[in-house]
């Protein structure tokens, strides 16, 4: 109870700030092109707190936490007194019409700078993507890679920690053509080019494996069996498997990796076994039986509930990025910059049929993230809080009625003609973007409670 509290408190907490952000967007802009804000409301529906400035603007904070609005002077919407037409909404130019309906989307990139700044300012750290293993008949062994080179970049941006490569990697799939590799061996400044060669590359798949699907795998030092979490009342706790003990051997047979442990485990359901392990320098036997246990797949598989202590990363591999307060602001911008790209790409690219619409997420799926980035630190939180924005952004510039972007439309068209749009194409036009808004939000919805079946 106390962890689904938590999710909601962190999920309508992130989506308040959201909503903050944009509207307060909306609402400086007006202010500033002579426009009176009536309301700005965080939440919809009957108000929790109000209070009113000396502008007579009233804000709200409604029982509603999922969205917000600004509500602003329009003789569209009622009738407006004679000695305030001048500060109407509708009576504005277009341009600054135009201004006051970007200054949300444009607020949310703001926030993601901010965000991208401050995180830049503390400093990041990766570690260098040096390749692992390379899988026979892959792209990656087409393109000429081998194991122990680093790739310094990827088509011809550059790719310091693997996470840049994941992000570079995330920007092709669905993608046909070349994709170009340059890499280095390890203690060599020389950098050689090589190619390979997608074809509608991970098109459709619905949980993508970015360097599996290269035939990839970055080096991780070996991984030993020496155990770091014993799950409580498990078979491992009740044959007296204790955090730090060192698996040697099982009925025998050498363990000298983990994987090695964990396939023995899986294959033997309910056999008992003899354990033979190292504890404070000292040889220790035991007996240990795997409970069943059946894979989402069917499987029947052993478990006893033990966890491995993670190798710690060659120190020489590891990459730390310091930044002053400009050149943090400047990759701040240029990693929104190139969010906002990705986002559209990807947005194009499901339309297209590139990406499975499976990706398409909806507020449970916001909720589980916002709450495992929350609890994971603050930086976490934060990167996932402007790439949030980000989308929130991009997704109310789309040129659908209703939309913001649908708003900047028609006032395009007004700009270019010299003339509104004509009241009956416009709200033909917002019952079709409504339709279209709460069938993407339904189908959603659908993907979030697939993820959890």
């Amino acid at each position: 109870m106390i962890d689904i509290l938590y999710s909601v408190g962190i999920t309508l907490a992130t989506l308040a700030v959201l909503v903050a952000v944009h509207e307060f967007g909306h609402f400086w802009v007006a202010r500033r092109c002579g426009v009176k804000v009536l309301r700005f409301s965080i939440g919809f529906g009957k108000p929790l707190l109000r209070w009113s400035d000396s502008l007579g603007t009233e804000y709200a904070v409604a029982a509603i936490p999922l969205g917000g609005y600004v509500k602003m002077l329009d003789e569209r919407e009622g009738e407006v007194d004679p000695d305030e037409l001048h500060l109407a909404f509708n009576r504005k130019p277009v341009l600054s019409r135009i201004a006051v309906v970007a200054a949300g989307p444009l607020a949310n990139f703001v926030l993601a700078i901010v965000a991208y700044w401050a995180l830049f300012m503390a400093g990041e750290s990766g570690y260098a993507p040096v390749i692992g293993a390379v899988e026979t008949g892959s792209v990656a062994e087409v393109a000429g890679l081998e194991p122990g080179q680093e790739i310094v970049s990827i088509d011809g941006r550059e790719t310091p920690t693997w996470q840049a490569v994941s992000f570079r990697l995330l920007e092709r799939i669905g993608d046909s053509g070349p994709i170009l590799f340059s890499v280095r061996y390890p203690g060599s400044d020389v950098v050689y080019e090589s190619q390979g060669q997608l074809n509608r590359w991970l098109s459709g798949d619905e949980e993508p494996n970015l360097l599996g699907g290269l035939g990839l795998t970055l080096y991780m030092p070996p991984i030993v069996p020496l155990l770091d979490e014993i799950v409580p009342d498990s078979p491992a706790d009740r044959a007296g498997l204790k955090a730090g003990d060192r698996i040697v051997s099982t009925d025998g047979v050498p363990m000298e990796l983990w994987e090695n442990w964990v396939d023995y485990v899986r294959s033997r359901p309910g056999e008992s076994m003899t354990v033979l392990l190292m504890r404070d320098g000292r040889e220790l036997e035991l007996m240990l039986t795997p409970e069943t246990s059946t894979t989402s797949e069917g499987e029947i598989i052993g478990r006893v509930g033990v966890g491995v202590a993670l190798p710690e990363m060659p120190q020489s591999q590891r990459r730390e990025f310091h930044r002053g307060p400009l050149e943090a602001l400047v990759a701040g911008g240029q990693r929104t910059g190139e969010m906002v790209s990705f986002t559209v790409n990807s947005m194009v690219k499901m339309v297209q049929g590139l990406i499975s619409p499976k990706n398409l997420s909806g507020p449970i799926t916001i909720a589980k993230v916002a709450t495992a980035s929350a609890k994971s630190g603050l930086e976490s939180y934060i990167g996932f809080l402007a790439l949030l924005s980000i989308s929130l952004g991009v997704l109310n510039l789309l040129p659908i009625p209703v939309l913001d972007g649908g708003h900047l439309l028609y006032y395009s068209i007004e700009l270019v003609v010299g003339k509104p749009v004509p009241e009956r194409v416009q709200m033909v036009g917002y019952q079709v973007g409504l339709l279209l808004v709460v069938s993407l939000m339904v189908f959603a919805l659908y993907n979030d409670f697939s993820r959890l079946s």
